[in-house]
């Protein structure tokens, strides 16, 4: 019984050391990304226009987003701001295809000309 109550023991402090060096790693670092959109310099979700047009196209890019199996998590949050008709989105995903995915669904819906893709993937291939 010592035994199993040690083992027990051993398994409960390893997992809780490998839970501490996950949460070891370093942060990362969006200070540059949050300076830039307090400057006015790109748009932001508070930019969103609350025509009903607008929101109309926001809701169906978003749904679209969200409906697609293919995108991660990261990809089904970017920001999705529509002013006038005109689309900007922004925001990470994780790599070039999720980008074109997004970039895809909102040309469809809001039309070619009306999407600024300001997507960022972290592999741009």
């Amino acid at each position: 019984m010592k035994r199993i109550t040690l083992a027990f023991a051993w398994l409960f402090a390893a997992a809780a050391i490998s839970v501490a060096a996950d949460n070891t790693a370093t942060d990362a670092d969006n200070s540059a990304k949050n300076e830039r959109d307090r400057s006015n310099q790109t748009l932001t979700s508070g930019d969103q226009s609350n025509s009903r047009e607008d929101i109309k196209i926001t809701q169906q890019i978003r749904q679209a987003v969200i409906k697609s199996d293919s995108l991660s998590i990261t990809a089904k949050n970017i920001k999705i701001i529509t002013i006038g008709g005109k689309v900007t989105l922004r925001g990470p995903v994780k790599d070039a295809e999720e980008k074109r995915t997004i970039d895809k669904l909102a040309k469809s819906i809001a039309g070619e000309a009306n999407v600024d893709d300001q997507i960022e993937s972290n592999n741009s291939h």
